[in-house]
């Protein structure tokens, strides 16, 4: 399992959101669906105290992670975080990487 956030994204969380030298959970939550997951959908909050990170990436001062309690919800996959201009905002690319 590995994130990667491409040059783009990266500016959007360091412009829109004001994220430099700060970090981003990302975590699995009930409700939505995402191409992978049925009743769940992908939230982010910031949170700059990673507690029990199973994985990390840094760009740009901006410390992207997953927790071991959220773990499940990545489970097979790498996340790519792009940005898509139509919303303004991130999105989400779920690419199977064989582990399970």
């Amino acid at each position: 399992m590995k994130i990667t956030v491409t040059d783009r994204a990266s500016q959007w969380f360091r412009e829109d959101m004001g994220m430099t030298g700060r970090g981003i959970r990302f975590f699995g939550k009930v409700y939505g669906k995402t191409p992978v997951h049925q009743g769940f959908s992908l939230g982010m909050t910031p949170d700059d105290h990673p507690r029990d990170p199973v994985v990390t990436m840094t760009k740009d001062d901006v410390t992207y992670y997953i927790t071991e309690g959220d773990e499940w919800f990545f489970v097979g996959y790498d996340l790519t975080i792009e940005y898509d201009p139509k919303t303004d905002g991130p999105t989400y690319i779920y690419t199977e990487n064989g582990e399970l």
